[in-house]
Protein backbone atom coordinates (compact mmCIF):
# COMPACT_ATOMS: atom_id res chain seq x y z
CA UNK A 1 0.00 0.00 0.00
CA UNK A 2 1.50 2.76 -1.20
CA UNK A 3 1.90 6.30 -3.11
CA UNK A 4 4.54 8.42 -4.70
CA UNK A 5 2.13 11.29 -5.53
CA UNK A 6 3.33 13.16 -2.85
CA UNK A 7 6.67 13.45 -3.18
CA UNK A 8 6.61 13.04 -7.19
CA UNK A 9 3.97 16.64 -7.86
CA UNK A 10 2.11 15.83 -11.02
CA UNK A 11 4.20 17.11 -14.16
CA UNK A 12 0.99 18.83 -15.15
CA UNK A 13 1.35 21.40 -11.90
CA UNK A 14 5.37 21.11 -11.30
CA UNK A 15 6.80 22.08 -14.51
CA UNK A 16 4.88 25.40 -14.40
CA UNK A 17 6.36 25.53 -10.25
CA UNK A 18 9.47 25.38 -11.54
CA UNK A 19 9.05 27.57 -14.38
CA UNK A 20 7.37 30.68 -12.34
CA UNK A 21 9.64 30.70 -9.27
CA UNK A 22 12.80 32.44 -8.53
CA UNK A 23 15.66 31.87 -5.76
CA UNK A 24 18.38 33.86 -4.76
CA UNK A 25 22.03 32.18 -3.06
CA UNK A 26 19.95 31.53 0.30
CA UNK A 27 17.07 29.57 -0.86
CA UNK A 28 14.56 32.83 -0.65
CA UNK A 29 11.53 32.61 -3.05
CA UNK A 30 11.75 35.82 -4.63
CA UNK A 31 8.57 36.06 -6.72
CA UNK A 32 5.19 34.47 -7.46
CA UNK A 33 5.47 31.83 -4.08
CA UNK A 34 3.02 31.25 -1.23
CA UNK A 35 3.48 32.55 2.17
CA UNK A 36 6.33 30.76 4.24
CA UNK A 37 4.57 29.13 7.17
CA UNK A 38 5.64 25.09 7.42
CA UNK A 39 7.84 24.64 10.22
CA UNK A 40 9.99 21.39 10.74
CA UNK A 41 7.08 20.01 13.15
CA UNK A 42 4.60 20.25 9.94
CA UNK A 43 6.63 18.88 7.32
CA UNK A 44 7.68 15.23 9.71
CA UNK A 45 3.83 15.32 9.76
CA UNK A 46 3.43 15.57 6.62
CA UNK A 47 6.30 13.32 5.40
CA UNK A 48 5.35 10.65 8.05
CA UNK A 49 1.76 10.87 6.33
CA UNK A 50 2.96 10.28 2.86
CA UNK A 51 5.09 7.27 3.85
CA UNK A 52 1.46 5.34 4.91
CA UNK A 53 2.02 3.94 8.62
CA UNK A 54 -0.03 0.72 7.52
CA UNK A 55 2.84 -0.59 4.89
CA UNK A 56 4.65 -2.14 7.54
CA UNK A 57 1.61 -4.77 7.01
CA UNK A 58 1.91 -5.19 3.30
CA UNK A 59 5.01 -7.71 3.04
CA UNK A 60 4.83 -9.00 6.87
CA UNK A 61 4.79 -12.25 6.10
CA UNK A 62 6.79 -12.23 2.89
CA UNK A 63 10.00 -10.74 4.73
CA UNK A 64 9.26 -12.65 7.71
CA UNK A 65 9.53 -15.76 5.83
CA UNK A 66 12.41 -14.42 3.40
CA UNK A 67 14.47 -13.61 6.58
CA UNK A 68 13.36 -16.64 8.80
CA UNK A 69 11.51 -14.67 11.48
CA UNK A 70 13.83 -11.90 11.75
CA UNK A 71 11.86 -8.93 10.13
CA UNK A 72 12.77 -6.58 12.94
CA UNK A 73 16.49 -6.79 11.96
CA UNK A 74 16.05 -6.25 8.65
CA UNK A 75 14.40 -2.85 9.10
CA UNK A 76 17.01 -1.52 10.98
CA UNK A 77 19.30 -2.63 8.23
CA UNK A 78 16.97 -0.91 6.14
CA UNK A 79 16.43 1.82 8.08
CA UNK A 80 20.75 2.67 8.27
CA UNK A 81 20.72 2.53 4.59
CA UNK A 82 17.57 4.88 4.03
CA UNK A 83 19.40 7.38 6.91
CA UNK A 84 22.39 7.77 4.78
CA UNK A 85 20.38 8.40 1.98
CA UNK A 86 17.90 10.94 3.80
CA UNK A 87 20.94 12.87 4.32
CA UNK A 88 22.49 12.49 0.94
CA UNK A 89 18.49 13.78 -0.27
CA UNK A 90 18.62 16.49 2.15
CA UNK A 91 21.90 17.52 1.33
CA UNK A 92 20.56 17.96 -2.21
CA UNK A 93 17.54 19.88 -1.31
CA UNK A 94 19.88 22.46 0.24
CA UNK A 95 21.81 22.94 -3.04
CA UNK A 96 17.82 22.81 -5.52
CA UNK A 97 15.42 23.69 -2.78
CA UNK A 98 12.37 24.27 -5.15
CA UNK A 99 12.80 20.36 -6.30
CA UNK A 100 13.23 16.97 -4.75
CA UNK A 101 13.71 14.85 -7.61
CA UNK A 102 16.36 12.20 -7.40
CA UNK A 103 15.74 12.40 -11.91
CA UNK A 104 16.40 16.28 -11.56
CA UNK A 105 19.77 15.54 -9.35
CA UNK A 106 21.11 13.18 -11.79
CA UNK A 107 20.37 15.51 -14.76
CA UNK A 108 22.43 18.47 -13.50
CA UNK A 109 25.55 16.16 -12.34
CA UNK A 110 25.78 13.77 -15.17
CA UNK A 111 23.66 14.79 -17.90
CA UNK A 112 20.43 14.18 -19.05
CA UNK A 113 21.14 11.31 -20.69
CA UNK A 114 22.15 9.44 -17.25
CA UNK A 115 19.21 11.48 -15.84
CA UNK A 116 16.80 10.06 -18.38
CA UNK A 117 17.82 5.99 -17.45
CA UNK A 118 17.49 7.14 -13.69
CA UNK A 119 13.46 8.57 -14.34
CA UNK A 120 13.13 5.57 -16.59
CA UNK A 121 14.02 3.23 -13.99
CA UNK A 122 11.98 5.33 -11.64
CA UNK A 123 8.85 4.57 -13.42
CA UNK A 124 9.06 1.35 -12.54
CA UNK A 125 7.96 2.32 -9.23
CA UNK A 126 4.88 4.11 -10.79
CA UNK A 127 3.47 1.45 -12.89
CA UNK A 128 4.31 -1.20 -10.23
CA UNK A 129 3.07 0.59 -6.70
CA UNK A 130 -0.90 0.28 -8.30
CA UNK A 131 -0.33 -3.37 -8.65
CA UNK A 132 0.37 -4.10 -5.23
CA UNK A 133 -2.68 -2.53 -3.80
CA UNK A 134 -4.72 -4.22 -6.21
CA UNK A 135 -3.02 -7.46 -5.40
CA UNK A 136 -3.46 -6.44 -1.32
CA UNK A 137 -7.18 -5.43 -1.73
CA UNK A 138 -7.93 -8.92 -3.85
CA UNK A 139 -6.26 -11.08 -1.10
CA UNK A 140 -7.63 -9.56 1.93
CA UNK A 141 -11.00 -9.14 0.19
CA UNK A 142 -11.07 -13.03 -0.50
CA UNK A 143 -10.62 -13.46 2.81
CA UNK A 144 -13.67 -11.83 4.17
CA UNK A 145 -15.75 -13.09 1.30
CA UNK A 146 -14.29 -16.62 0.66
CA UNK A 147 -16.71 -17.27 -1.85
CA UNK A 148 -16.44 -14.58 -4.30
CA UNK A 149 -12.61 -15.41 -6.25
CA UNK A 150 -9.95 -12.79 -5.93
CA UNK A 151 -9.77 -11.94 -9.31
CA UNK A 152 -13.11 -10.14 -9.06
CA UNK A 153 -12.06 -7.88 -6.48
CA UNK A 154 -8.74 -7.18 -8.31
CA UNK A 155 -10.80 -6.22 -11.39
CA UNK A 156 -13.35 -4.41 -9.74
CA UNK A 157 -11.10 -2.59 -8.31
CA UNK A 158 -8.97 -1.87 -11.03
CA UNK A 159 -12.23 -1.09 -13.09
CA UNK A 160 -13.52 1.27 -10.30
CA UNK A 161 -9.98 2.92 -9.59
CA UNK A 162 -9.90 3.53 -13.69
CA UNK A 163 -13.18 5.32 -14.08
CA UNK A 164 -12.55 7.71 -11.37
CA UNK A 165 -9.48 8.82 -12.19
CA UNK A 166 -10.82 9.83 -16.10
CA UNK A 167 -13.64 12.15 -13.81
CA UNK A 168 -10.58 13.46 -11.61
CA UNK A 169 -9.33 12.37 -8.06
CA UNK A 170 -10.47 15.29 -5.62
CA UNK A 171 -12.95 12.66 -3.48
CA UNK A 172 -10.25 10.70 -2.59
CA UNK A 173 -7.83 13.44 -1.94
CA UNK A 174 -10.53 14.99 0.92
CA UNK A 175 -10.44 11.53 2.48
CA UNK A 176 -7.21 11.18 2.65
CA UNK A 177 -6.44 12.59 5.86
CA UNK A 178 -9.25 10.44 7.26
CA UNK A 179 -7.55 7.30 5.82
CA UNK A 180 -4.18 8.59 7.62
CA UNK A 181 -5.88 9.18 10.74
CA UNK A 182 -7.24 5.91 11.16
CA UNK A 183 -4.42 3.86 9.77
CA UNK A 184 -2.57 5.95 13.19
CA UNK A 185 -5.05 5.03 15.16
CA UNK A 186 -5.14 1.34 14.28
CA UNK A 187 -1.25 1.24 14.98
CA UNK A 188 -1.70 2.29 18.41
CA UNK A 189 -4.37 -0.29 19.15
CA UNK A 190 -2.55 -2.85 17.49
CA UNK A 191 0.90 -2.38 19.91
CA UNK A 192 -1.48 -2.01 23.25
CA UNK A 193 -3.03 -4.98 22.25
CA UNK A 194 -0.42 -7.22 21.07
CA UNK A 195 1.69 -5.55 24.00
CA UNK A 196 -0.36 -7.47 26.46
CA UNK A 197 -0.75 -10.42 24.52
CA UNK A 198 2.90 -10.86 24.83
CA UNK A 199 2.95 -10.27 28.13
CA UNK A 200 0.67 -13.35 28.65
CA UNK A 201 1.48 -15.62 26.29
CA UNK A 202 4.30 -14.17 23.86
CA UNK A 203 8.11 -15.67 23.60
CA UNK A 204 10.97 -13.48 23.60
CA UNK A 205 12.98 -12.83 20.57
CA UNK A 206 16.34 -11.12 19.48
CA UNK A 207 16.71 -7.66 17.57
CA UNK A 208 20.43 -9.39 17.03
CA UNK A 209 21.63 -10.16 13.59
CA UNK A 210 22.58 -14.10 13.81
CA UNK A 211 25.45 -14.48 11.89
CA UNK A 212 23.95 -17.73 9.86
CA UNK A 213 21.22 -15.49 8.87
CA UNK A 214 22.95 -12.65 7.27
CA UNK A 215 22.36 -13.31 3.98
CA UNK A 216 18.79 -13.98 4.56
CA UNK A 217 18.23 -10.56 6.29
CA UNK A 218 19.66 -8.45 3.68
CA UNK A 219 17.63 -10.37 1.32
CA UNK A 220 14.61 -8.89 3.18
CA UNK A 221 16.45 -5.75 4.00
CA UNK A 222 16.13 -4.67 -0.35
CA UNK A 223 12.63 -5.57 -0.36
CA UNK A 224 11.70 -3.78 3.12
CA UNK A 225 12.68 -0.47 1.05
CA UNK A 226 9.37 -0.63 -0.32
CA UNK A 227 8.05 0.75 3.04
CA UNK A 228 10.82 3.85 3.20
CA UNK A 229 9.39 5.36 0.03
CA UNK A 230 8.15 8.71 0.12
CA UNK A 231 10.51 9.96 3.46
CA UNK A 232 12.00 12.96 0.80
CA UNK A 233 7.89 13.92 0.04
CA UNK A 234 8.45 16.78 2.40
CA UNK A 235 10.47 18.40 -0.43
CA UNK A 236 7.35 19.31 -2.74
CA UNK A 237 6.62 21.84 0.00
CA UNK A 238 10.52 23.88 -0.04
CA UNK A 239 8.42 27.30 -1.62
CA UNK A 240 6.18 27.26 1.45
CA UNK A 241 8.69 26.16 4.16
CA UNK A 242 10.45 28.79 6.47
CA UNK A 243 14.10 28.66 5.97
CA UNK A 244 13.65 25.69 3.92
CA UNK A 245 17.44 24.63 3.21
CA UNK A 246 17.92 24.07 7.17
CA UNK A 247 14.26 22.96 7.59
CA UNK A 248 13.83 20.50 4.89
CA UNK A 249 17.14 18.46 5.37
CA UNK A 250 15.90 17.88 8.97
CA UNK A 251 12.39 17.21 8.11
CA UNK A 252 13.47 14.45 5.52
CA UNK A 253 15.82 13.17 8.54
CA UNK A 254 13.12 13.05 11.38
CA UNK A 255 10.81 11.28 9.14
CA UNK A 256 12.87 8.67 7.77
CA UNK A 257 14.33 7.96 11.56
CA UNK A 258 10.65 7.87 13.01
CA UNK A 259 9.23 6.02 10.38
CA UNK A 260 11.91 3.18 10.65
CA UNK A 261 11.61 2.93 14.65
CA UNK A 262 7.97 2.50 13.65
CA UNK A 263 8.66 -0.24 11.62
CA UNK A 264 10.88 -2.08 13.49
CA UNK A 265 8.49 -1.93 16.81
CA UNK A 266 5.70 -3.03 14.75
CA UNK A 267 7.86 -5.98 13.48
CA UNK A 268 9.57 -6.75 17.38
CA UNK A 269 5.94 -6.65 18.61
CA UNK A 270 4.48 -8.79 16.14
CA UNK A 271 7.36 -11.34 16.44
CA UNK A 272 6.53 -11.63 19.79
CA UNK A 273 3.08 -12.26 19.48
CA UNK A 274 4.03 -14.70 16.55
CA UNK A 275 7.45 -15.72 16.51
CA UNK A 276 6.58 -18.99 14.40
CA UNK A 277 6.28 -17.52 11.30
CA UNK A 278 6.87 -20.75 9.43
CA UNK A 279 2.88 -21.28 10.33
CA UNK A 280 1.46 -19.08 8.10
CA UNK A 281 -1.26 -20.31 6.13
CA UNK A 282 -0.70 -18.08 3.56
CA UNK A 283 2.26 -15.14 3.81
CA UNK A 284 0.46 -12.71 1.21
CA UNK A 285 -2.33 -12.72 4.24
CA UNK A 286 0.05 -13.06 7.02
CA UNK A 287 -0.91 -9.86 8.64
CA UNK A 288 -4.21 -11.09 9.43
CA UNK A 289 -3.53 -14.65 10.95
CA UNK A 290 -1.38 -12.05 13.20
CA UNK A 291 -4.46 -9.77 14.20
CA UNK A 292 -6.72 -13.04 14.42
CA UNK A 293 -3.89 -14.63 17.46
CA UNK A 294 -3.98 -10.72 18.81
CA UNK A 295 -7.57 -9.38 18.78
CA UNK A 296 -9.74 -12.63 17.20
CA UNK A 297 -12.46 -11.20 14.48
CA UNK A 298 -13.42 -7.61 15.93
CA UNK A 299 -9.53 -6.61 15.72
CA UNK A 300 -9.22 -8.36 12.23
CA UNK A 301 -12.36 -6.53 10.84
CA UNK A 302 -11.10 -3.43 12.39
CA UNK A 303 -7.51 -4.39 9.99
CA UNK A 304 -9.09 -4.70 7.05
CA UNK A 305 -11.18 -1.97 6.91
CA UNK A 306 -8.59 0.22 7.47
CA UNK A 307 -6.28 -1.23 5.49
CA UNK A 308 -8.18 -2.11 2.13
CA UNK A 309 -9.54 1.27 2.06
CA UNK A 310 -6.08 2.82 2.44
CA UNK A 311 -5.29 0.46 -0.16
CA UNK A 312 -8.09 1.61 -2.53
CA UNK A 313 -6.85 5.22 -2.13
CA UNK A 314 -3.49 4.62 -2.72
CA UNK A 315 -4.20 2.51 -6.05
CA UNK A 316 -6.32 5.77 -6.82
CA UNK A 317 -3.20 8.23 -5.81
CA UNK A 318 -1.02 5.76 -7.28
CA UNK A 319 -2.49 5.28 -10.64
CA UNK A 320 -3.32 8.79 -11.48
CA UNK A 321 0.53 9.70 -10.74
CA UNK A 322 1.82 7.25 -13.51
CA UNK A 323 -0.70 8.07 -15.62
CA UNK A 324 0.45 11.76 -15.49
CA UNK A 325 4.21 10.86 -15.75
CA UNK A 326 3.11 9.18 -18.63
CA UNK A 327 0.88 12.15 -20.08
CA UNK A 328 4.31 13.96 -19.40
CA UNK A 329 6.35 11.73 -21.43
CA UNK A 330 3.73 12.30 -24.41
CA UNK A 331 3.70 15.28 -23.92
CA UNK A 332 7.62 15.94 -24.15
CA UNK A 333 7.19 13.34 -27.49
CA UNK A 334 9.71 11.06 -25.01
CA UNK A 335 6.43 8.34 -25.79
CA UNK A 336 4.11 8.42 -28.72
CA UNK A 337 2.24 12.06 -27.98
CA UNK A 338 -1.15 11.15 -29.81
CA UNK A 339 -1.86 8.01 -26.88
CA UNK A 340 -0.18 9.93 -24.13
CA UNK A 341 0.51 13.25 -24.42
CA UNK A 342 -3.39 13.75 -25.05
CA UNK A 343 -6.10 15.46 -22.81
CA UNK A 344 -9.44 15.27 -22.94
CA UNK A 345 -10.98 18.80 -23.45
CA UNK A 346 -14.00 18.47 -21.16
CA UNK A 347 -12.88 16.33 -18.31
CA UNK A 348 -9.58 17.70 -18.59
CA UNK A 349 -8.02 14.61 -17.86
CA UNK A 350 -4.97 12.21 -19.85
CA UNK A 351 -8.56 9.68 -20.62
CA UNK A 352 -5.62 7.98 -23.08
CA UNK A 353 -2.91 7.65 -20.58
CA UNK A 354 -5.37 6.42 -17.90
CA UNK A 355 -6.80 3.66 -19.67
CA UNK A 356 -3.48 2.32 -20.90
CA UNK A 357 -2.60 2.41 -17.35
CA UNK A 358 -6.24 0.62 -16.19
CA UNK A 359 -4.94 -1.85 -18.94
CA UNK A 360 -1.64 -2.49 -17.86
CA UNK A 361 -2.88 -2.60 -14.25
CA UNK A 362 -4.49 -6.21 -15.28
CA UNK A 363 -0.79 -7.51 -14.87
CA UNK A 364 -1.68 -7.46 -11.43
CA UNK A 365 -3.76 -11.27 -11.86
CA UNK A 366 -0.42 -12.66 -13.21
CA UNK A 367 2.17 -11.30 -10.55
CA UNK A 368 3.16 -12.39 -7.35
CA UNK A 369 2.99 -9.77 -4.41
CA UNK A 370 6.67 -10.96 -4.03
CA UNK A 371 7.65 -10.19 -7.28
CA UNK A 372 6.11 -6.08 -7.19
CA UNK A 373 7.33 -5.47 -3.82
CA UNK A 374 10.91 -6.40 -5.20
CA UNK A 375 10.23 -4.39 -8.60
CA UNK A 376 9.73 -1.22 -7.15
CA UNK A 377 12.50 -1.49 -4.70
CA UNK A 378 14.64 -2.36 -8.01
CA UNK A 379 14.04 1.33 -9.09
CA UNK A 380 13.96 2.62 -6.01
CA UNK A 381 17.29 1.55 -5.21
CA UNK A 382 18.63 2.45 -8.21
CA UNK A 383 17.16 6.18 -7.12
CA UNK A 384 18.96 6.28 -3.92
CA UNK A 385 22.23 4.96 -5.21
CA UNK A 386 22.25 7.92 -7.66
CA UNK A 387 21.25 10.68 -5.04
CA UNK A 388 24.41 9.51 -2.93
CA UNK A 389 26.35 10.27 -5.72
CA UNK A 390 24.71 13.36 -7.04
CA UNK A 391 26.23 14.47 -3.11
CA UNK A 392 29.99 13.39 -3.83
CA UNK A 393 29.70 14.88 -7.05
CA UNK A 394 27.85 18.30 -6.59
CA UNK A 395 29.60 18.75 -2.68
CA UNK A 396 33.18 17.43 -3.25
CA UNK A 397 33.14 19.29 -6.78
CA UNK A 398 33.66 22.69 -5.11
CA UNK A 399 37.05 23.62 -3.78
CA UNK A 400 36.14 25.05 -0.57
CA UNK A 401 33.94 21.41 0.30
CA UNK A 402 37.50 19.76 0.11
CA UNK A 403 38.11 19.96 4.04
CA UNK A 404 38.39 17.43 6.60
CA UNK A 405 34.55 17.33 7.56
CA UNK A 406 33.83 17.94 3.59
CA UNK A 407 35.35 14.53 2.51
CA UNK A 408 33.96 13.24 5.42
CA UNK A 409 30.19 14.64 5.15
CA UNK A 410 30.05 14.82 1.54
CA UNK A 411 32.26 12.23 0.86
CA UNK A 412 32.07 9.43 3.40
CA UNK A 413 28.58 9.00 4.20
CA UNK A 414 27.29 9.48 0.98
CA UNK A 415 29.92 6.57 -0.30
CA UNK A 416 28.46 4.68 2.32
CA UNK A 417 25.36 5.22 1.67
CA UNK A 418 25.33 4.32 -2.51
CA UNK A 419 27.59 0.91 -1.44
CA UNK A 420 24.58 0.17 0.82
CA UNK A 421 21.85 0.80 -1.65
CA UNK A 422 23.93 -1.33 -4.05
CA UNK A 423 24.66 -4.05 -1.63
CA UNK A 424 20.64 -4.54 -0.83
CA UNK A 425 19.76 -4.32 -5.06
CA UNK A 426 22.16 -6.96 -5.38
CA UNK A 427 20.45 -8.91 -3.03
CA UNK A 428 17.32 -8.90 -5.20
CA UNK A 429 15.89 -12.21 -6.43
CA UNK A 430 17.19 -13.06 -9.92
CA UNK A 431 13.57 -13.16 -11.49
CA UNK A 432 13.73 -9.29 -10.31
CA UNK A 433 16.67 -8.62 -12.29
CA UNK A 434 15.27 -10.17 -15.30
CA UNK A 435 12.45 -7.63 -15.42
CA UNK A 436 14.22 -4.84 -14.30
CA UNK A 437 17.04 -5.16 -16.88
CA UNK A 438 14.53 -5.96 -19.49
CA UNK A 439 12.86 -2.39 -18.41
CA UNK A 440 16.67 -0.66 -18.45
CA UNK A 441 17.02 -2.32 -21.74
CA UNK A 442 14.06 -0.86 -23.45
CA UNK A 443 14.84 2.80 -21.85
CA UNK A 444 18.15 2.85 -23.39
CA UNK A 445 16.84 1.83 -26.78
CA UNK A 446 14.14 4.41 -26.48
CA UNK A 447 17.17 6.84 -25.56
CA UNK A 448 19.36 5.96 -28.60
CA UNK A 449 16.07 6.16 -30.72
CA UNK A 450 15.52 9.72 -29.51
CA UNK A 451 18.93 10.98 -29.14
CA UNK A 452 19.34 9.14 -32.81
CA UNK A 453 22.42 7.49 -31.78
CA UNK A 454 23.11 10.06 -29.02
CA UNK A 455 24.14 12.78 -31.64
CA UNK A 456 20.77 14.77 -29.78
CA UNK A 457 20.87 15.84 -26.24
CA UNK A 458 18.40 13.76 -24.42
CA UNK A 459 14.77 14.71 -23.56
CA UNK A 460 13.92 16.73 -20.45
CA UNK A 461 11.77 14.88 -18.75
CA UNK A 462 8.80 16.65 -16.67
CA UNK A 463 9.31 14.27 -13.30
CA UNK A 464 9.28 15.39 -9.71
Amino acid sequence: MRTRESNRRTPLAASNSRESVLWDREGQATANTPPRRLGLFTLVIFGLAYMLPMTVFTTYGLVSAKTNGHLAAAYAVTLVAMLFTACSYGHMARLIPSAGSAYTFASRNFGTSAGFMLGWALLLDYLFIPMISYLVIGVYMKEVFPAVPQTVWVVGSIALVTVLNVFGIRLVSRVNLILIASQIVFIAIFLIAASQFAVAHGQPVSLALPLSENAAIFAGAAILCLSFLGFDAVTTLSEETRDPRRTVPRAILLCTLLAGLLFIVVAFVGQLVYPDWHAFKDLDSASLELMQRIGGSTLSAFFIAVYVAGCFASAMAGQASVTRVLFAMGRDQVLPERIFGHLHVRLGTPVRATLVVGALSFSALFITLDMASTMISFGALIAFAGVNLCVIRSYLGQRENRHFAGWLKFGLMPAIGFAMNVWLWLGLSRETFYVGMGWLVVGLCQLVWLTRGFTRPAPTLTMN
